[in-house]
């Protein structure tokens, strides 16, 4: 048994890796390098305008769009971490990654990936605050509980991305250096080491298990409350007024937490790297690039600060 441990650890050589992309079709390389380019481009404009516009208008300085706030900063920088070797994955023969430079991206995929779960979650108990406990809402939601809750956030974010990615360096890659994904996820790794991933398999299955149910839990619990609320509201501006201010959350919780489950939900039938890489895709550049528009075609107080910006500008 020393013996065979000793070959393997003598045989882990990898200290690099291939990034095979999201497919080996070369007439498709070329028209899906210029639309995931033109996704990453949307990406960063409206998420960087979001920014911008929540900092530069006093009028949406609320807990409502603090988080959404670091939400559109979480999505920006989520789109660094993967599309750029996405990109390149398109237009290069080989897109190479260092060991150090696969557990950093992954670490901070990780991270960014459990922070907007989180923040997800603070949104929800805010809409909850908003509508069931309007007259307790600005005492219930200080800025001192709206800044702990996001330092929570990111805080238990960083956890869990430190714990993910700890498993992933333990591990041993000593047959195939070459990654069936366009970025360093989870999965992909662990088909790729050649010792024991149990361990590394049970700890990251009960830390994301337990986001979710979590996560969940509290997003399903805050919109249930709200819903029996709005049964009991008797005037007929109360539910056009509630579903006007949690429906964006809903869509985008809905999007984000359907697409990251069946993307990292492992199915037991074959096919499975590629039915990953195809959800993946919605999850890390289609996601980050809609939530700003979800939360701004239909919301009067972006308009409105849109409209009071470019005043300023051509002024």
């Amino acid at each position: 048994m020393p013996v065979k441990r000793m070959a393997v650890e003598n045989d882990s050589s990898v200290t690099e890796f291939i990034l095979m992309g999201l497919t080996d079709q070369p007439e498709l390389q070329l028209p899906l390098f210029f639309l995931f380019l033109v996704n990453y481009v949307v990406t960063v404009v409206g998420n960087l305008s979001l920014i911008n516009l929540i900092c530069l208008n006093s009028h949406l300085h609320t807990p409502m769009y603090f988080f959404l706030f670091n939400l559109s900063l979480i999505d920006l920088c989520y789109s660094f971490v993967s599309t750029p070797k996405m990109l390149m994955s398109f237009i290069s023969d080989k897109n190479i990654i260092s060991l150090m430079g696969c557990m950093t991206q992954l670490f901070f995929f990780c991270f960014f990936v459990n922070s907007e779960c989180y923040v997800l979650t603070a949104m929800a108990y805010d809409r909850y605050v908003a509508i069931c406990k309007p007259l307790l809402y600005t005492i219930t939601m200080s800025p001192q509980v709206c800044s702990l809750l996001m330092s929570g956030s990111y805080v238990m974010g960083f956890a869990g991305a430190m714990v993910h990615t700890g498993c992933m360096i333990r591990l041993i890659f000593c047959d195939s250096s070459a990654i069936d994904h366009y970025m360093c996820d989870i999965f992909p790794l662990l088909q790729l080491s050649c010792s024991s991933t149990y361990a590394s398999e049970l700890v990251i299955s009960v830390i994301v298990g337990s986001v979710v149910i979590a996560s969940s839990f509290i997003i399903f619990i805050s919109y249930f409350l709200i819903l029996f609320n709005i049964l009991h509201i008797s005037s007929a501006q109360g539910w056009p007024k509630a579903f006007s201010t949690c429906g964006s959350h809903i869509v985008t919780v809905g999007l984000f937490y359907g697409f990251g489950l069946l993307t990292h939900v492992k199915p037991s039938f074959s096919g499975s790297v590629s039915q990953g890489k195809f959800f993946s895709v919605f999850y890390t550049n289609v996601v980050p690039m809609l939530n700003p528009f979800i939360y701004s075609l239909r919301n009067k107080d972006i308009k409105l600060a849109l409209k009071k910006t470019l005043k300023r500008i051509t002024n």
